[in-house]
């Protein structure tokens, strides 16, 4: 269990700008790792009132993280859990919060969890490695019968990060564009936007 602030930078990408980036940074199809977010919420949209979401995340067969992400007045706070798959099969079926970190943030909270559901799932084929002062992610999700390309800088300072990223975006000529998060993005599709 770990619970940390997140600061990351967000630009969707074309396809072609996504292969461009694949290639400048030398990287192979076979470095890719899929992942499934299941997406949960409740009818009220707690997570999305708080600027968050809630999720379990499956990187492998029997590797799950419920995760609990909530906007800060500097990134998010994002309580990460590792869970079994009898607890992610558990929650994927009956919709109910395993014990732990999580739950006990929700409950401390006194966020409503009335009527929590599963509102869809999420696959990401993602590449991760070191760049300036922190991470760069290539993404490319697909969900709803839609699919998105994606760069994320996850860094520790938030106006060095800044500047990183954005003379990232210039070096290859790729616009700045308002990027909402996964689940936002998720969200809009879903409800036709």
């Amino acid at each position: 269990m770990a619970k940390e602030i997140e600061i990351e930078f967000k630009n969707l990408l074309t396809k072609n700008e996504f292969e461009k980036l694949k290639s400048h940074f030398q990287i192979n199809e076979s470095e890719f790792r899929s992942q499934t977010n299941y997406y949960f919420e409740t009818p009220d949209f707690t997570f999305k009132e708080h600027g968050g979401a809630l999720r379990i995340r499956k990187k492998s067969l029997t590797s799950f993280t419920l995760t609990l992400k909530i906007r800060q007045a500097v990134g998010h706070l994002e309580i990460n859990q590792k869970i079994n798959e009898t607890e992610a099969s558990n929650m994927l079926e009956t919709c109910v919060v395993p014990d732990g970190e999580v739950k006990e943030y929700i409950e401390e909270e006194k966020l409503n969890l009335n009527n929590l559901a599963l509102i869809g799932e999420l696959t990401t084929n993602r590449v991760e490695f070191p760049y300036k002062s922190g991470l760069l992610v290539l993404d490319h999700s697909t969900y709803l019968n839609h699919e998105d390309y994606e760069l994320e800088f996850e860094v520790f300072d938030e106006n060095i990060g800044k500047q990183q990223f954005i003379n990232l975006l210039e070096n290859h000529q790729i616009p700045e564009r308002e990027t909402l998060n996964k689940i936002r993005r998720f969200f809009n599709v879903k409800q036709g936007k």
